[in-house]
């Protein structure tokens, strides 16, 4: 079965770190550090080689896979020259595949970097653009001969719909497109991709699989979907760390989170608009965990300087034993794309699996890989990461039940 794997923002940094990585790695020009399923027991997944995998893709911006490797070479060192190199030719070959997205209700900071060579979607109907992606989708599969297509969401934030709950069924989605509601792109490219049977991630904050009617509509077709906003840098720590405040039962009084970052994401997320839903995936984690309210505050702010890298100050106030009070504090700095990248070919991969056994709608054993998980409300990052283990084991189990009764006289 051959994997085609349609990225939405594919210039963009963190979908060419993910092709990069994918290709050098096909080219044993680089390692598989920082990706989940190259570790057991996700190793004995019937998944997808990462060197197999076919990759093309929407933007809004001019431009080209390679020169966004280039500018990520430059300014931050990744990928170094050697492994850019190795991949040069097949990411000039990718870039062929790549067609103009749209931009429908992405907010005012996204317009303004949308490339005059973006086409002006806002002469068509919300049922023209679905239509337009459809074929997109489907001329990728047909022009590359794949037995699949998984279709990624790692575009820049947008802001929410006013009312996300009126679009809670697949009739009123459908009202929605037929009415030019302001839909946002997400959600057009999200309905487009579940109504044709393509697997679904949202690795954003934005609505697209968020929205109850195309939960419904991915249970109606069978297709595995999962989201939203991929857990990389402070809130992977949060998930982390507050378990262990909870079980030794030491009160947190406070949590503030401070964000830098560059790069384009950083700029889109000046936008209050585009960083609310952000904002709001960053800073859900703590309640479920802690089981009681308490001071957390999140601050993102783009600094142009750090590039493709971000950095993460925390503040945490505590109590313990006889009220005494006491304080962690940590940084966090990494690069921004090196993160997330392999999780998107992890998920390209688990997708894949689900698809391949039949199973449709949510997958709540990816909610490790999310800041705000759909259909989980689990944030304990060990309690994902077992849940995730065990789906592993079952597969396993089921594999070699089958193998056995297939091979008994």
């Amino acid at each position: 079965m051959t994997t085609g794997v349609w990225l939405i923002g594919a210039r963009g940094n963190v979908a060419t770190t993910a092709m990069i990585g994918a290709r050098a790695i096909a080219r044993e020009a680089t390692v598989t550090d920082g990706m989940v399923t190259e570790r057991a027991p996700l190793t004995d997944l019937d998944l997808p080689a990462v060197g197999s995998l076919v990759f093309g893709g929407h933007d809004i911006q001019a431009g080209s896979v390679v020169e966004t490797a280039e500018r990520l070479h430059e300014r931050n060192g990744v990928p170094d020259r050697d492994t850019l190199d190795a991949v040069r030719d097949d990411l000039a070959t990718i870039d062929d595949r790549i067609v103009t997205g749209t931009a429908r209700n992405c907010g005012r900071t996204v317009a303004e970097l949308t490339d005059d060579a973006a086409f002006d979607d806002e002469t068509l109907s919300l049922r023209e653009i679905v239509e337009r992606i459809r074929a997109d989708y489907a001329a990728f599969q047909e022009n590359e001969d794949l037995d699949r297509v998984v279709v990624v969401n790692v575009a820049s934030a947008e802001p929410m719909p006013a009312d996300p709950d009126q679009y809670d069924s697949v009739g009123a989605i459908e009202a929605g497109l037929d009415a030019d509601d302001p839909l946002p792109a997400s959600a057009l490219y999200a309905y487009a991709a579940i109504d044709d049977g393509h697997p679904f991630v949202n690795f954003t904050p934005n609505a697209a699989n968020a929205l109850g009617g195309i939960r419904e509509l991915a249970d109606r077709e069978n297709v595995p979907h999962m989201g939203r906003d991929g857990k990389t840098g402070e809130t992977l720590l949060k998930s982390a760390l507050a378990p262990m405040f909870a079980g030794r039962n030491l009160r947190v009084l406070s949590w503030e989170g401070h964000n830098i970052l560059g790069n384009r994401d950083g700029e889109v997320l000046e936008d209050d608009a585009n960083k609310a839903g952000k904002l709001q995936s960053k800073g859900g984690v703590l309640d479920e965990i802690l089981e009681y309210d308490t001071h957390n505050r999140v601050r993102i702010d783009y600094t142009p300087a750090l590039g493709d890298w971000k950095t993460a100050w925390d503040d945490i106030r505590f109590q313990g034993f006889l009220g005494t009070q006491m304080k962690l504090q940590f940084t966090w700095e990494g690069s921004d794309s090196a993160l997330a990248a392999p999780l998107v070919l992890d998920l390209v991969r688990l997708l894949a699996h689900a698809d391949e056994q039949g199973e449709g709608g949510l997958q709540p054993h990816l909610a490790s890989f999310f800041k705000d998980p759909l259909g989980v409300d689990e944030h304990d990052l060990s309690r994902q990461f077992d849940r995730l283990y065990e789906y592993a084991d079952q597969h396993r189990n089921t594999s070699t039940a089958n193998e056995e009764t297939e091979n008994t006289p």
